[in-house]
């Protein structure tokens, strides 16, 4: 491939990665430690991720489990969450947070569902966008030393790039869509 090309491929790359985070956060029917990531808990004046601070399993299909190292940031932790975006209340026992997820409704995967498809075409867009980039400065490149069949080649493979690429986002929400409405 192209050196040209090399910055194109790792901005797509990048994207698919972002896409994958972000459903990686949309939860399923099953309890996934994933939606913890974005929450920040205060750990002696420092904004830190609970994984940091705490052991988080998953005992049950719709149960999360979070044990704090220190039991003094039990109180920190289950405030973190309550502000947090997640919909869930946590109960604690003193040494343990569980956060039990309710079952989904079919309204509820549906809206999921349509959340992830949302987030799959900002992706292609972003990705569109990248090819967008590359062919504008693969333009540019006329009357240069690169030859027009160059400039054509690589345009053709940046075209190559990009379906593959929005193939790969098409298959992570098809994926993912499933994933959320399997009951």
């Amino acid at each position: 491939m192209n050196e040209k090309l090399k910055a194109y491929e790792e901005k797509m790359t990048k994207t698919m990665a972002n896409l994958d985070g972000e459903l990686g956060a949309i939860r399923a029917g099953r309890a996934n430690p994933n939606v913890l990531n974005r929450i920040m808990v205060d750990y002696y004046g420092t904004p830190t991720p609970i994984q940091q601070v705490a052991n988080v399993s998953v005992p049950e299909a719709r149960m999360i489990q979070i044990q704090p190292w220190d039991k003094s940031m039990i109180k920190a932790i289950t405030k973190a969450i309550q502000t947090s975006d997640l919909g869930i209340n946590p109960n604690n026992d003193g040494s343990v947070i569980r956060l039990v997820f309710p079952e989904l409704t079919e309204e509820r995967r549906k809206e999921l569902v349509k959340d992830v498809k949302k987030k799959g075409e900002a992706a292609k867009v972003a990705i569109r966008n990248i090819r967008r980039d590359g062919n504008d400065s693969l333009k540019k490149l006329k009357g240069t030393e690169v030859s027009e069949d160059e400039i054509k080649d690589m345009e053709d493979d940046l075209q190559k790039m990009t379906d593959k690429f929005v193939k790969e986002v098409d298959k992570a929400v098809e994926v993912k869509s499933k994933e959320v409405m399997t009951v």
